[in-house]
C-alpha cells in the first residue's frame, strides 16, 4: 500500500473485513430457508401470548421467520393480545377466520398467505424448545423429507393429566404409535404437530375444510399416497397438555374415531391398522353378546381385557404415583370405547350420507 500511512492501511483493512462480514451475513440470509409458523386460534387469551413469545424467541434467524395467527373470531381478548404483539413485532400477522371458525379453514388461510419454503403448524397449547424451528429445518435439509416433526410428548399440570400421560405412554393407549415415542427416529405415517415443504402442499393440496377432526392425519395420508415421506426426529422437541378431565378426553376420542371413519371411507384404506383396533374389539364384543352360541365366551373375553388393562395400569401408572393407577385403569376403556363408538357411528353416518372432501389449493 505505497503512499499510505500505517493508520490508513489499517482503516482500509478494517473496512474490507466489515464488507466481507456483511457479505457473509447476506449470503447466509439468502441461503437460510424462509419459515412460516401457522397458528389457528379461538378464545385462547390464557395461552396465546406465552406461546407466541416462545416462538418469537426461537434461535432461528429472525428475518427468515414469520408467524401467521388465523383467529376464528374469538370472543375473549385473543385478538387484542395478538394485535398488540404484532404491532411490536412485524413477524406476527393476525388473520381473520371468523367466517368459518373451523381449524382447517384457518390453517389453509394462513398457508395461502405464507411466504415460507417450510410451513410449520403450531398448537397454542403446546410448548416448544428454543431450537424447535432450527431443528425442523435441519431435519428437512438432511433427510429430504416432505413432512417432518417430533414426538407428541404429553405434559401434565394436574393429577388427572399425569395419569393420562401415563396411559398415553402405553402401547394399550396408543397402539405402539411411533409418533408418541421421544426416542424413535425414522420414516413414519404422521408426526406432531406437523411441518411441510411448500412443494408437497402445492402437489397434494391443503387441509380438507370439510374435516372437523382428523384433518391432519388425512393430509399425511395424501402425502404418503402421493409418494411423499414423513420423518420423525427426537431432535424436534415439543410438549402438549392433554385434556383436563375424563369427559373432555372421551369426547375428544369419540371425535377422533368419527374423523378416522370418514378418512377410511374417503381413501378406502388407512396407512396403518392401529386406529381400527378399538373398533374391531367393540364389534367382537357385540358379536359375542349377540350370538347365543358364543355368549359364554363374553365373560372370559371381558375378564382377560380387564386383567390386561389392570396389569398395564399398574406398570405405567406407578410412575405417576400409586393414586394414579385406578385413574389409568379407567382411562384405557374410556379411550378404547369412545374411539370405537365414534368410528362405528361415523362409518354408518358417512356411508348413508357421504361428506365429500373439499381440498383447497395454494
Amino acid at each position: 500500500m505505497r503512499g499510505m500511512s500505517v493508520f490508513d492501511a489499517e482503516s482500509v483493512m478494517n473496512e474490507g473485513a466489515d464488507d466481507r462480514a456483511t457479505g457473509q451475513e447476506e449470503a447466509a440470509s439468502s441461503v437460510l430457508p424462509m419459515v412460516t409458523l401457522v397458528m389457528p386460534s379461538y378464545n385462547e387469551e390464557a395461552h396465546i401470548e406465552a406461546c407466541l413469545r416462545t416462538l418469537l424467541g426461537q434461535d432461528y434467524r429472525a428475518d427468515r421467520m414469520e408467524v401467521l395467527v388465523a383467529d376464528g373470531g374469538s370472543a375473549d381478548k385473543t385478538r387484542e393480545i395478538v394485535a398488540k404483539i404484532a404491532a411490536a413485532d412485524p413477524r406476527v400477522q393476525l388473520l381473520d377466520n371468523s367466517a368459518h371458525r373451523i381449524q382447517s379453514y384457518g390453517m389453509n388461510l394462513a398457508i395461502k398467505e405464507s411466504s415460507g419454503e417450510f410451513i410449520l403448524i403450531t398448537d397454542v397449547h403446546a410448548e416448544y424448545a428454543h431450537d424447535y424451528v432450527s431443528k425442523l429445518v435441519e431435519v428437512f435439509t438432511t433427510t429430504g423429507a416432505d413432512a417432518a416433526g417430533g414426538a407428541q410428548r404429553a405434559k401434565a399440570n394436574t393429577p388427572f393429566q399425569r395419569a393420562l400421560c401415563a396411559a398415553l405412554d402405553s402401547p394399550l393407549g396408543v397402539g405402539g404409535a411411533l409418533y408418541r415415542s421421544a426416542t424413535k427416529e425414522g420414516w413414519v405415517d404422521t408426526v406432531f404437530p406437523g411441518a411441510f415443504r411448500r412443494k408437497i402442499l402445492e402437489k397434494v393440496g391443503l387441509y380438507d375444510v370439510k374435516a372437523v377432526t382428523n384433518e391432519d392425519a388425512e393430509l399425511f395420508q395424501r402425502i404418503l399416497e402421493s409418494g411423499g415421506r414423513v420423518y420423525l426426529s427426537p431432535k424436534v422437541v415439543v410438549h402438549y397438555y392433554p385434556r383436563r378431565n375424563l369427559r373432555l378426553f372421551a369426547k375428544q376420542y369419540f371425535k377422533y374415531g368419527d374423523g378416522r371413519a370418514r378418512t377410511l371411507l374417503l381413501h378406502r384404506r388407512l396407512p396403518v391398522l392401529r386406529p381400527v383396533i378399538p373398533c374391531l374389539g367393540l364389534v367382537s364384543a357385540i358379536v359375542l353378546l349377540a350370538v347365543p352360541a358364543l355368549r359364554f365366551l363374553f365373560p372370559w373375553a371381558l375378564g382377560i381385557y380387564l386383567l390386561a388393562t389392570l396389569v398395564e395400569a399398574i406398570r405405567v401408572g406407578r410412575r405417576a404415583g400409586p393414586l394414579a393407577i385406578p385413574t389409568v385403569w379407567i382411562i384405557f376403556p374410556t379411550m378404547h370405547i369412545s374411539h370405537a363408538l365414534g368410528m362405528l357411528i361415523g362409518l354408518f353416518k358417512y356411508t348413508i350420507k357421504p361428506k365429500a372432501p373439499e381440498i383447497e389449493r395454494i
